[in-house]
């Protein structure tokens, strides 16, 4: 079979570059190939062809049942063609994504169209128009996201998705939410070096349209029996934090709260870090957080430093 017409023939475009492939691909023997061992073989050929060029032509030979369908391994373990396969073969409930940013808007999507109940973007740098479809896209949907840009979601000595570093947490009684991925290592550390560890650690992310807020996470650790304390770190810009202070004040069962806001010294206007840390209005600076959350009965950390010993004297008062 001429590969070359069978593709013009049903509609596609044949490129130079993918002519050298189909011609590379008839030579050899098409039918044993993978996209992998197709990509190594083309490179001895030609050097100017890349790699989403050939895994693009492959998928195309398949679709068209040119080229049968075979699994791909990476370090003894499968490759999956999509989330659904992958979820209807090894009963995967949760999906970590680490895509580039041009397509991790799509990558989150596709998780979401297959069902699978957890979704947690690690990607930095996802364009906020990509992320903005992908929030309507999840509305119905029964997919939670966690992220983007974001360091993911640990329970320690259970489970972990992300990148955060996992000896610094110790099973325990202490939940934290954070939109600062480094500071939520530090309160990890903090409350384990107080023996008080901790029982999730969520890191929502810094940008400004992302998954779980600040308020969905405390609904989940108000109703959760081995959590007796929260921790929450916030920043500057947008309201999420002023949010989870109008909630913790209408929570009749709130538990024990610690809070620090960073970017108290930010200049409005200037974007410290994250995507999200900018103050555009009063009630996104750290004053107005702060406030807003010690009325609600919030006990409030000056330091980064102290938010291990101020959740360890915040339960010790309580007893």
């Amino acid at each position: 079979m001429n590969l070359v017409n069978h593709l013009k023939e049903n509609g596609y475009r044949v490129t130079i570059s993918r002519e050298i492939i189909c011609n590379i691909l008839e030579k050899a023997g098409h039918e044993h190939f993978t996209a992998d061992s197709l990509f190594q073989l083309v490179k001895k050929h030609s050097k100017d062809i890349d790699l989403a060029t050939v895994y693009r032509t492959f998928e195309l030979l398949e679709e068209l049942d040119i080229i049968e369908h075979s699994h791909q391994t990476h370090l003894g373990l499968p490759v999956f063609e999509s989330v659904k396969e992958a979820m209807d073969q090894t009963g995967a409930n949760a999906t970590t994504i680490y895509v580039p940013p041009p397509f991790a808007g799509g990558a989150i999507v596709e998780a979401a169209d297959a069902n699978i109940p957890l979704i947690v973007a690690i990607t930095d740098g996802i364009p906020i128009h990509d992320m903005m479809k992908v929030k309507e896209h999840l509305e119905g949907k029964k997919s939670k996201l966690i992220g983007p840009n974001c360091p993911g979601i640990i329970t320690p000595g259970e489970a972990k998705l992300g990148i955060m570093p996992g000896y610094v947490y110790k099973p325990g009684k202490i939940g934290i939410i954070s939109r600062s991925g480094t500071l939520s290592y530090e309160a990890g550390k903090q409350t384990t070096d107080a023996g008080i560890g901790q029982t999730t650690v969520i890191g929502i992310g810094g940008d400004p349209i992302k998954g779980l807020s600040f308020v969905e996470c405390l609904e989940l650790f108000m109703k959760d029996e081995k959590t007796e304390g929260i921790i929450l770190i916030g920043e500057i810009g947008g309201t999420a934090e002023v949010d989870a202070a109008d909630f913790i004040k209408q929570e009749k069962n709130s538990k024990p709260i610690v809070a620090f806001i960073a970017g108290a010294t930010a200049p409005p206007g200037k974007r410290m870090g994250h995507a999200g840390a900018i103050v555009s209005s009063g009630a996104e600076t750290a004053p107005e957080k702060i406030e807003a959350l010690r009325s609600a009965g919030t006990n409030i950390s000056e330091s980064p430093a102290e938010l291990g010993t101020t959740m360890l004297d915040v339960l010790k008062k309580k007893v």
